[in-house]
């Protein structure tokens, strides 16, 4: 199993970069399968994470384990801003906001990019129950227990299509 190396400021920058090309991204769900389908779509594609984060099987999906301390931490930089609103009647917790506060100033690949937007493009106007959903019914989620790192390699039981680019 490969041991992946978190790459942090890769990482805020990915953020950045997703944020500035879709204006926002509506709840903390969204933003982590976001992430996810980048790493794994990434390591499916060239067999390296994008940003080495490590993923956890939780009941709505899998979350990156750095997920909030890095968008803490970016919040108190200046880097990006956040706010809750309450969108739903049947539900108590409020709904996070992220937004960019900068450009982003990072030198990614041509591949780099080319993912990056072929997240935003194939996954970007869809909620994070509906990335919920997907993450779902895929072989890496599936194949580990609850709250058990997602191996990278389980990736290639997915088969994703059009990922080059």
């Amino acid at each position: 199993m490969a041991i992946a190396s978190l790459d942090k400021e890769k990482y805020k920058a990915a953020f950045l970069y997703m944020l500035q090309h879709l204006g926002k991204i509506e709840g903390r769900k969204k933003a982590c399968k976001l992430f996810y389908f980048l790493d794994f779509d990434y390591y499916e594609a060239y067999e390296k994470p994008f940003t080495g984060e490590t993923y956890v099987a939780f009941p709505m999906g899998p979350v990156p384990e750095k997920f909030v301390e890095i968008t803490e931490e970016m919040e108190r930089e200046g880097l990006i801003s956040t706010y809750q609103k309450k969108m739903s009647p049947t539900h108590d917790n409020p709904t996070i906001f992220y937004q960019s506060e900068t450009a982003v100033d990072y030198p990614f690949t041509e591949q780099e990019r080319k993912m990056l937007d072929r997240i935003i493009r194939k996954y970007g106007a869809l909620t994070g129950k509906e990335l919920g959903d997907i993450t779902h019914c895929q072989a890496p989620y599936n194949a580990v227990d609850p709250r058990e790192a997602i191996p990278y390699e389980y990736t290639f039981y997915r088969e994703t299509p059009d990922l080059l680019v």
